[in-house]
């Protein structure tokens, strides 16, 4: 599975570039060797909001008739990069279209004003060739003068075109223009690797049917799920041998917390949520399989793999799946009947802890 380490990125957000992000992460790969990092230290938590951050996004086609955002010029991914914000942080997006349509960049759950909404009836879309800066805010929860409460803006949101094909963007959600928006809120636990899933009509993260993605982690990491949906369907994600809390987070605040645990949720076009898992805790390793529960989706591909491996790198019983052909009844096509066709060489985004 392709990575972007979770360290990295967000120096590029912070500090706007990779050079400093660079220098950055020699200074923090002397400090926190692999060796000095005990397992109290995995559970560490967001900080609190208040920064300003600057990130450089494209839009980009792709190869293989697809597009993609991406954080530099030729490394487009489908979904986009994971942005992360912490209530109080405001961000500012340069957003450059290379591609010859006009596209833009629409986010869910933040706070922006109508130059900043990315759709063509607020003229926040962007021509071919053109840049525009796009400002997200969040918040943190309170009190309003009324007396009444506000919640904050932390949640498990998302990102995507809002121009390509028609005024709603829906040509450049199909070919890939999306990405996940994680806010947190100070003190929540951080996960040791995050993964985006996003049901796209009859694919996950616009790959081919039956090819996944699948997703690697070792036994005891938390590992953080970002879920998306895009499309004409609805569908019902389920995860084999693990369940999470069905709530903001995902976890339990503790034994009197009332949130139901969950192994199974109804999606449906523009719904996004997200959780965190202990990879393997109570079931060990192996590979557990997600999947949409609606039968004839995931009959026609809807699936992939949680590969859990030992901290040998191994996972008993394990032996990679034959792909299914062309030519295989299960395969399934894009909504309008087009063959589903492959990322250019970007894989899933997910980002790492790991030293």
């Amino acid at each position: 599975m392709d990575a972007m380490d979770r360290r990295g990125f967000n120096r590029r957000v912070l500090l706007g570039g990779a050079a400093a992000a660079t220098s950055l992460s020699v200074a923090l790969e002397t400090v926190a060797a692999p060796e000095a990092v005990s397992a109290a230290a995995r559970a560490r938590t967001a900080p609190a909001g208040g920064e300003v951050k600057h990130v450089k996004l494209y839009a980009e086609k792709l190869a293989d008739g697809q597009m993609g955002y991406g954080l530099e010029k030729g490394k487009a991914s489908i979904p986009g990069p994971l942005i992360e914000l912490n209530e109080g942080d405001t961000l500012h997006i340069e957003f450059e279209n290379t591609m010859d349509v006009t596209a833009s960049l629409h986010v869910h759950g933040l706070d922006y004003e109508t130059s900043s909404d990315g759709t063509k009836l607020n003229r926040s879309e962007v021509e071919p060739g053109g840049t525009r800066t796009y400002t997200w805010r969040t918040h943190a929860p309170g009190t309003r003068p009324d007396g009444t409460w506000r919640p904050g803006s932390a949640g498990y949101w998302h990102y995507h075109d809002h121009a390509v094909g028609t005024a709603h963007g829906t040509g450049g959600i199909r070919k890939g223009l999306y990405g996940p928006v994680v806010v947190r809120r100070k003190g929540d636990v951080l996960p040791d690797k995050t993964v985006t899933i996003v049901f796209n009509d009859l694919r996950i993260n616009n790959k081919p049917a039956h090819t996944g993605p699948d997703f690697d982690a070792t036994v005891g990491d938390r590992v953080e799920f970002v879920v998306i949906t895009h499309g004409e369907y609805y569908h019902t994600f389920h995860m084999h041998g693990h369940r999470w809390a069905d709530n903001r987070t995902g976890t339990l605040t503790g034994p009197d917390d009332p949130s139901q645990v969950i192994d199974n949720k109804i999606v449906g076009p523009a719904d996004s949520f997200g959780f965190q898992v202990i990879a393997g805790e109570g079931v060990g390793a192996g590979a557990w399989m997600y999947h949409c529960h609606v039968q004839s989706h995931s009959d026609m591909g809807m699936a992939g793999l949680f590969l859990v491996r030992k901290t040998d790198g191994t996972i008993p019983g394990y032996e990679p799946h034959k792909p299914h052909t062309a030519a295989d009844p299960g395969t399934a096509g894009t909504a309008d009947g087009t063959t589903a066709g492959t990322t250019d060489g970007a894989g899933p985004t997910g980002t790492s802890h790991h030293h």
